[in-house]
């Protein structure tokens, strides 16, 4: 199982002091060796949200040559402009280039970028195509773009319902499970998103979910940082969603992941405090380990 990270991009701090963490975290996850780096896209927040396309192009100044990715809710974007960025950024980047992707929702986030959310399954088909097409060399519409990726692009798409999971499957080159998802429901949703692929004669470079985690010292540690998180109703998800515990609590947690069907694991600090997130970003080092031994 690969152990990737999606750094948080907003924090209830000063916009240089938020700034600086994002630094750190990804300094600190590319020394963990951390197999993948992506951070998120959400619009019109109300409060510091640093946006995808700059902060990935600083933090690839802290990354080696694994993955690195970016989220684009591909309907609240203009699809040539999408292409021109990722284009960029992946030629900074010195590994593979990874487009995670979603329809996205919120009416006010879709208001704010003058998109409407009638339609936007469509659309997403529609640009996903595009976007690949673009960066592949090709011309679309009689628009060419350049840089194009180095390598050909790999596009994740997220989704929970069956209809966003067969997208997944006939679509893109990987699936993004959601964070929210308990053992049950995430187990349910591979085994669908797996029959998906066969039926359309798809095989998956990725079969990825995200979880919002907290390595601890030992249990107690991390109880301390993430037991108030969870119990005060953190994104208001289920608790049996969140991952955390020691080294070996966390790996045997992940490997249940693996033998689900997973190959990757998305990793989505708990911490609110700088200190707390980092050390549970050196961690996961020694959780990748643990989890090849069981």
């Amino acid at each position: 199982m690969r152990i990737g990270t999606s750094l948080r991009t907003s924090y209830g701090v000063d916009a240089r002091t938020g700034a600086h963490w994002l630094i750190e975290r990804a300094r600190t996850a590319d020394a963990a060796r951390l197999d993948s780096l992506f951070v998120g896209d959400h619009h019109a927040t109300g409060g510091a949200y640093y946006q995808n396309t700059p902060t990935m192009g600083r933090l690839l100044a802290e990354w080696g040559d694994r993955p690195a990715g970016v989220l684009f809710l591909l309907p609240l974007w203009n699809p040539v402009l999408v292409a021109e960025h990722i284009g960029t950024l992946a030629s900074f980047a010195s590994g593979r280039f990874i487009m995670q992707t979603a329809i996205g929702g919120g009416a006010d986030q879709f208001g704010a970028m003058g998109a409407s959310l009638r339609g936007r399954a469509e659309r997403f088909e529609r640009d996903v195509a595009v976007v690949r097409n673009l960066l592949a060399g090709e011309e679309v519409d009689g628009v060419r773009i350049a840089p194009v990726t180095p390598e050909p692009l790999e596009i994740w798409i997220g989704g929970s319902a069956h209809p966003a999971i067969d997208r997944a499957a006939r679509l893109g080159d990987g699936w993004l499970g959601n964070a929210d998802g308990v053992p049950d429901i995430a187990r349910e949703q591979v085994t669908v998103y797996l029959e998906r692929c066969a039926a359309h004669g798809r095989t998956p470079t990725a079969v990825a979910i995200r979880r919002d985690v907290h390595v601890g010292a030992d249990a107690d540690d991390a109880e301390r940082v993430a037991g108030p998180i969870v119990r005060g109703g953190y994104r208001g998800f289920d608790p049996d969603a969140f991952v955390y515990g020691s080294v070996e609590q966390v790996a045997e947690q992940f490997a249940n992941l693996a033998a689900m069907g997973y190959t990757d694991v998305i990793v989505r600090q708990l911490a609110s405090e700088q200190a707390d997130a980092v050390a549970s970003i050196e961690r996961l080092a020694e959780v990748r380990e643990a989890v090849r031994g069981i």
